[in-house]
C-alpha cells in the first residue's frame, strides 16, 4: 500500500468542538476581525517541520474544498448557517456513495464511533470519509479520476459521483455524529484524498460480508 507524505505532522488525537465554524481566510471574514484567539497548536515545532494550528489546516482543507464552487461566498455562508453545503464533483474530486448497511458489515458494527475508528485505521494514511446521517450514506471523497477497477465492486446503492453532479458536504470542523452530516475521516491537508484501491477493498469487504449473512 502507497504511503502518503505530509509537509506537517500530526499530533495525536484533539478535542475539537463541532460548533465551532470554521473561519474563512481574512479576505473574506469581517474587516479587523482577529482569529488568534481561536488557534489551537497541534503540532510541535522541530528542525525542518512547520508548526500549523487546528484553524490554519481547517481553513486550509476548507479553501480547497471550496475550489469546487462557483460561489465561495454562499458556501461559507452555508456551512456556517447549515453546516453543510452543495459542491461539484468531477473537478477537484469524485465522490464515492455506499449505504450504511454495507460500510457497517465491513466495520462489523453499527455503533458510529466505532465505524470511525474502523474507517480511520482502514485509510490510515489519510483520506476524506463523511456520513450523511439522515439519508445513511457514507461518501468517499477520491480523485476526479477515479473509476471502478473491479467489476464485483457493484451493490445495490453504491455509485460514483463525478462531473454534471453535485453533493452536500459538511463543514470541516464537524468531526462527530451530532448533525446531519460530519467527516468521519477528516482530511490531514488541501487534496488528501482517499486511494482508490482502499475504497474499493472496503466495499468488496462489506459485500462479501454481506453476502455470507455475517452482518445484518
Amino acid at each position: 500500500m502507497l504511503k502518503r507524505t505530509h509537509a506537517v505532522s500530526r499530533a495525536p488525537d484533539v478535542t475539537e468542538n463541532e460548533h465551532t465554524p470554521v473561519l474563512p481566510p481574512r479576505s473574506a471574514a469581517e474587516p479587523g476581525g482577529s482569529h488568534l484567539g481561536q488557534q489551537e497548536i497541534i503540532s510541535t515545532a522541530v528542525e525542518g517541520t512547520a508548526v500549523v494550528t487546528l484553524e490554519e489546516r481547517r481553513t486550509a482543507v476548507s479553501t480547497w474544498l471550496l475550489t469546487a464552487t462557483d460561489d465561495r461566498r454562499a458556501a461559507w455562508a452555508d456551512w456556517r448557517e447549515r453546516g453543510l453545503t452543495l459542491l461539484n464533483c468531477g473537478g477537484v474530486f469524485s465522490a464515492v456513495k455506499m449505504p450504511a448497511d454495507l460500510v457497517w458489515a465491513a466495520a462489523g458494527t453499527a455503533d458510529l464511533t466505532a465505524v470511525d475508528d474502523c474507517l480511520r485505521g482502514w485509510f490510515d494514511d489519510g483520506g476524506a470519509v463523511f456520513m450523511d446521517v439522515h439519508s445513511h450514506l457514507y461518501y468517499f471523497l477520491a480523485p476526479p479520476s477515479f473509476a471502478w477497477t473491479y467489476e464485483d465492486c457493484r451493490y445495490p446503492g453504491v455509485g460514483v459521483l463525478g462531473r454534471g453532479q453535485y453533493v452536500g458536504v459538511p463543514a470541516v470542523g464537524r468531526t462527530v455524529p451530532r448533525s446531519r452530516a460530519y467527516w468521519c475521516v477528516p482530511m490531514d491537508g488541501p487534496g488528501d484524498l482517499c486511494f482508490g484501491d482502499e475504497v474499493e477493498k472496503f466495499l468488496q469487504r462489506g459485500r462479501a460480508i454481506r453476502s455470507a449473512g455475517a452482518f445484518r
